[in-house]
C-alpha cells in the first residue's frame, strides 16, 4: 500500500478532487461530485484512499507517537510533547482538543461521503461491499478515537448531506453506550464482508483482523473481558479456519524499519510514502530525534528516566542502579562519575570520559534488549546526519554544549541529562529512502494495531477471568520474541513468579511499558486502569534527578474538555464534568 493505495490519496485525495477540507462545523471549500467521481474501481479506490489519509491528520494519528509524554514512560515539550497537557495548562480551547475533536470528525465525514456516494455508484455490488466495509472500519476507528478522549459524542452516519446539511450538524452528543453501540456496528459489519487478507498489492487496507482486534480493543476498555477475549481469540487461534496469519516478528527493532513495518506482526498501521515531490510520512525525525538526525530534528518527545529504569535485566531480575554501580541511587557524585563527560576546548572531542563509563556500557548490555533497541543511551552510538552525509555520532551527556560538534550528540531540552528514542527515528538518510531534510515525512508506518498488543489485551482478558496460566502463556510470547528472549514468568526463580490476579496485572503493566514506547498507547492504558493520577501527579526529572518541570493530572483529566469553539456553534453540546 505504501507505493499503491495510499499514494494515490497523495496525488488525487489532497487536491480539489476528494473531500480533503470537511468539517462538520464548517462549509466545505472542495466539493466531491458523485456524478463526476466513482465511476470505476480505480475511482472507488482512490476515493477510500482520502479516508485512510485522514488518519496522518492532526492530532489524529500524525504525532501520535508524542501521548507517551502524558504518561509515566515519556518527557516532553511544546507541542508535539503535549506541554499544555502535561503541566495542567489546557483548557477546551486548548489547540490539542479543538484539532482532535475536528479532525476526527473530519474522518468521520469522509467515511461518511464515501459510503453514501459509493451507495449511489452504479459498480460491482462486491466492490460496492468492500469499500464500504473499509470506510465503516475507518469510521467507527475515528468514532473510537473520540468516544475515547471525550466520551459520548454526537453521531453522523452516511445519510448526512454535507453538501446540504453542514450548517445544521447540530446534533447533541449521544451516551457512551449509544456511541459504543454506533461503533460495534460498524465493526460487525466490516467484519462480515473484510477478508482475512488483502492482496499485496492491497497490503495495509481493513482487514477482518483488524475490526476483530479493533472490536476486541472497545470492549476491552468497556471491560466486557468475555466478549473482548472472544475477538482476540479468533485472531490469536483461529477457530474459524479464515487464515489470518498473524505473528510476532522475530526482530523487535526491525518492526520499526522498512520491511518490518510491513510483516504480518502489524495488524492495522499508518501507511506512509516519502518521495521527492509525494509526501505522506510521519514526522518522526522531526519530534524524536535529535540535532543530529536528518533535518537538524528537535527532541520534543523522549522516553522518561522511569521508562529507561524499568527494563528488566537479562535474567528478569527488576533493575537496579546500585547492582552495578554501588552508591548510584544515593549519590549525586556518584550520578555524575557515570553520566557526566568532560569535552575538550574545542569541543571536538572528549577530553575525559565518566569514571563509571565501563560500568555503565556493561550494565546496558545485561538488560531487556528492547531497551537498547528502543532508546539511545548515553555513550553508544547513532548514524546521524550532518552537512549532508551520513555520520557517526556518539551520545555525550555534558553540561556545556547543546550542539553537534564533529561526533557529538548533544540534547536540546532544557537539560542535558536525558534518554533520546531509537524506535522509529532515521539513522543516516536510511539508506537513500529520505528526500533531503525530509525530518517530517519519514518513510516507516506507524503501528495503531500489532498482534503483540493483541496478545498482551487476551492475557489481560485471561487475568480478568482467574484464568493465569493462560494469561502468563501470552506474556511469555511476547518475551520470547527472538531478538527480546527474556525468561518467561513462572520459569522457575522467584523473582519470576506471579500466581494470583495482581501479581499478573503487574507484570502486563510492566510488559506493555516496555514494549509499547513511542507507539501512544501508556497514557490510554493509564486512563482506562484509572492509575494516571496516581502515576502522573509529580515532579518530572532528569537522569541526575534535576528537576524539568510539575506534571498535573486531575480527577476531571479523565476525560478531555469538549471544545469550546464547538461549544459556541452548537449549545446542546454539554460539557464534561469539571471542564
Amino acid at each position: 500500500m505504501k507505493k499503491n493505495i495510499y499514494l494515490l490519496a497523495i496525488l488525487l485525495g489532497l487536491t480539489a478532487v476528494l473531500p480533503g477540507c470537511y468539517k462538520l462545523d464548517v462549509a466545505p471549500q472542495d466539493k466531491l461530485n458523485t456524478d463526476l467521481f466513482w465511476k470505476t474501481p480505480a475511482q472507488a479506490r482512490q476515493g477510500i484512499a482520502a479516508v485512510y489519509a485522514a488518519l496522518n491528520l492532526s492530532q489524529t494519528y500524525n504525532k501520535f507517537f508524542g501521548m507517551d509524554c502524558l504518561s509515566d514512560i515519556g518527557i516532553g515539550y511544546d507541542d508535539a510533547g503535549y506541554g499544555e497537557i502535561s503541566n495542567g495548562s489546557w483548557s477546551s480551547r486548548t489547540g490539542y482538543v479543538t484539532d482532535r475533536w475536528s479532525n476526527s470528525y473530519e474522518g468521520v465525514a469522509r467515511a461518511n461521503k464515501a459510503i453514501r456516494s459509493i451507495a449511489a455508484s452504479s459498480l460491482d455490488d462486491a466492490l460496492k461491499s468492500q469499500i464500504t466495509a473499509e470506510a465503516k472500519f475507518l469510521r467507527a476507528l475515528f468514532y473510537n478515537f473520540l468516544l475515547t478522549h471525550f466520551d459520548g459524542v454526537p453521531l453522523y452516519d452516511e445519510t448526512t448531506d454535507y453538501d446540504k446539511d453542514y450548517m445544521e450538524l447540530k446534533k447533541p452528543r449521544a451516551t457512551a453506550q449509544e456511541t459504543r453501540n454506533f461503533i460495534l456496528k460498524d465493526l460487525t459489519d466490516a467484519i462480515n464482508v473484510l477478508p482475512a487478507k488483502q492482496a499485496p498489492a492491497e497490503n495495509g487496507r481493513a482487514t477482518k483482523g483488524a475490526a476483530y482486534a479493533l472490536r476486541g480493543k472497545v470492549y476491552l476498555y468497556n471491560k466486557q473481558y468475555d466478549l473482548a477475549a472472544k475477538d482476540f481469540e479468533e485472531i490469536v487461534l483461529d477457530p474459524s479456519g479464515k487464515g489470518y496469519g498473524y505473528q510476532l516478528y522475530p526482530d523487535y527493532a526491525g518492526l520499526f524499519l522498512p520491511g518490518g513495518d510491513e510483516s504480518s506482526e502489524m495488524i492495522f498501521a499508518i501507511q506512509t510514502y516519502s518521495e521527492v515531490g509525494f509526501l505522506a510520512g510521519m514526522p518522526y525525525a522531526h519530534y524524536m530525534g535529535s540535532n543530529a538526525t536528518l533535518g537538524t530534528s528537535w527532541n520534543n518527545v523522549m522516553p522518561s528516566v522511569e521508562l529507561v529504569d524499568s527494563y528488566e535485566t537479562k535474567d528478569g531480575h527488576p533493575f537496579n542502579w546500585d547492582n552495578y554501580i554501588p552508591g548510584y541511587n544515593g549519590s549525586n557524585t556518584v550520578r555524575e562519575e557515570t553520566l557526566k563527560a568532560t569535552l575538550s576546548a574545542d569541543f571536538k572531542t572528549v577530553a575525559a570520559y565518566p569514571k563509571n563509563k565501563a560500568k555503565l556500557l556493561a550494565m546496558y548490555e545485561d538488560r531487556d534488549p528492547r531497551m537498547k533497541q528502543t532508546i539511545i543511551l548515553p555513550y553508544t552510538n547513532y548514524l546521524g546526519f550532518i552537512g549532508n552525509a551520513n555520520k557517526m555520532t556518539e551520545f555525550v551527556y555534558n553540561p556545556n554544549v547543546a550542539t553537534v560538534n564533529g561526533f557529538i550528540v548533544i540534547n536540546r531540552y532544557k537539560s542535558n541529562y536525558l534518554y533520546l528514542f531509537r524506535k522509529f527515528v532515521p539513522e543516516g538518510d536510511m539508506g537513500g529512502k529520505l528526500p533531503p531534510n525530509n525530518r517530517d515525512h519519514v518513510p516507516i508506518n506507524f503501528p495503531i494495531i500489532r498482534y503483540a498488543d493483541v496478545l498482551l489485551m487476551l492475557a489481560e482478558c485471561y487475568n480478568e477471568a482467574g484464568n493465569i496460566n493462560d494469561a502468563v502463556k501470552y506474556i511469555n510470547m511476547v518475551r520470547k520474541r527472538p531478538s527480546t528472549n527474556m525468561p518467561g514468568i513462572n520459569s522457575g526463580p522467584a523473582w519470576l513468579e506471579a500466581r494470583d490476579h495482581d501479581a499478573v496485572f503487574k507484570r502486563i503493566m510492566q510488559e506493555r511499558a516496555v514494549e509499547f514506547p513511542a507507539e501512544g498507547l501508556r497514557y490510554y492504558d493509564l486512563i482506562r486502569w484509572k492509575l494516571a493520577k496516581g502515576l502522573m501527579n509529580k515532579d518530572v526529572k532528569d537522569a541526575l534527578g534535576n528537576k524539568l518541570y510539575t506534571a498535573k493530572f486531575e480527577d476531571r483529566h479523565y476525560l478531555w474538555p469538549i471544545p469550546g469553539v464547538e461549544r459556541d456553534r452548537n449549545p446542546s453540546l454539554v460539557p464534561n464534568l469539571g471542564w
